[in-house]
């Protein structure tokens, strides 16, 4: 009943047709389950108790907001009438999303639900078992490694910590990382498994940690990624090419992310330096289109010019590991990895971790030449 209240709030709001009541409305919505005393109050009003009541109350109500948020805004796009509350009631309560996302948008939702042609595609059914069973098999694994290897654990024992390898201390934040990212595509795989039975086409997982080195592409959930840069970062970044729109988009677009994961002293830390990130990889861009460095990038071959943007990549991905490492473990740990790789292990372990690193940039640079080679050369057979 309380989230069935913060539904018919939100879609009372959305009948006004004003998009900033509905930011308005929606963004205090999510704040009541995210700050004290309003939080504690809602989940005194949830009775019983059981193991996972934290998680699925939390987790519910928030993507409940964000949900509703979505519908609301979509109602403003529509020019003629209103979507009906049962359309809002079968969006929120679509029970694979429900507690765990991913988000879709309400008019990618609204679109696929009322899809005349149900027909699947060749071989669609054989491809959704083969994912069904790669993801239990990944659910073993993940379990398996979760009792027997102390990945997560061992950060929050500083003094154990301090006694491992510059090496070792490298692994063990980059493993982190490979951690979560393993945790969030099981849980989003099962569930995409189960709602293309229903012949939906959610959010993918999440890209690879490995694989990301911008920060534009860095994220753990694809559903919160694509609903905040609809919503906000693209609404008012436009090109993302403007400096001082850009700025206001990324500002925007982690206060938004602030409430949405639960305001602290860490999630302030967290989003700052990541706003900082997409900010800086754009004042770079900038700095270099400046002359002569335009000039001289011009007169480079492409693999040449590929090579040394992989030095900067380099750099950018270990700046990726210690803000998300920050978030998953903590400020003391993220710490010790930055004075060890950067300060104490100045110049052997930061030169040899980065020159690791360049190499694996440059195996996924090329492998993403490749991909847009077979695209495009895709691309022009269907021209033909």
């Amino acid at each position: 009943m309380l989230i069935l209240s913060h539904c018919v709030l939100l879609y009372s709001v959305s009948l006004s047709k004003q998009k900033w009541l509905c930011f308005a409305a929606g963004l205090c919505s999510l704040a009541t389950f995210k700050l004290e005393p309003f939080s504690s109050w809602q989940s005194g009003l949830v009775t019983g108790t059981f193991a996972l009541q934290d998680v699925l109350f939390y987790g519910g109500s928030g993507f409940t907001i964000m949900r509703c948020l979505s519908f609301a805004l979509e109602n403003y796009e529509k020019k003629d009438g209103n979507y009906s509350f049962l359309e809002l009631l079968k969006y929120n309560f679509y029970l694979p999303f429900f507690f765990f996302g991913p988000i879709m948008t309400f008019d990618r939702f609204h679109a696929q639900v009322n899809t005349p042609d149900l027909t699947r595609k060749e071989r669609e059914m054989w491809n959704i078992r083969i994912q069904a069973v790669l993801h239990l098999a990944a659910i073993v694994v993940v379990d398996v490694l979760f009792h027997f290897l102390y990945i997560l654990t061992i950060p929050s024992d500083m003094k154990l910590v301090k006694q491992l390898s510059d090496w070792s201390l490298a692994g063990l934040a980059y493993s982190n990382l490979v951690y979560d990212w393993v945790k969030a595509a099981v849980m989003f795989g099962v569930i995409n498994t189960v709602s293309r039975l229903d012949h939906l086409d959610p959010p993918q997982p999440p890209k690879c940690i490995t694989m990301l080195y911008v920060f534009a592409e860095t994220h753990f959930d694809r559903g919160i990624n694509d609903w905040l840069c609809k919503y906000v970062y693209d609404y008012l970044g436009g090109n993302h090419d403007n400096i001082v729109k850009e700025l206001l988009a990324t500002v925007c677009t982690f206060a938004v992310t602030t409430l949405w994961l639960g305001p602290c002293h860490v999630v302030y830390i967290w989003s700052f330096f990541n706003c900082f990130g997409l900010n800086f990889e754009l004042w770079v861009a900038k700095f270099f289109e400046l002359e002569p460095f335009a000039s001289m990038e011009a007169k480079m071959s492409e693999a040449t010019s590929r090579r040394i943007r992989g030095v900067f990549n380099a750099a950018n991905f270990w700046t990726i590991i210690l803000y998300n490492v920050l978030a998953l473990n903590s400020l003391d740990f993220a710490n010790l990895v930055f004075k060890r790789l950067l300060i104490t292990g100045f110049p052997l372990s930061t030169l040899s971790v980065l020159f690791v690193t360049y190499c694996g940039v440059q195996l996924i640079k090329e492998r993403e030449r490749r991909l847009a080679l077979e695209e495009e050369g895709a691309e022009k057979e269907k021209t033909e």
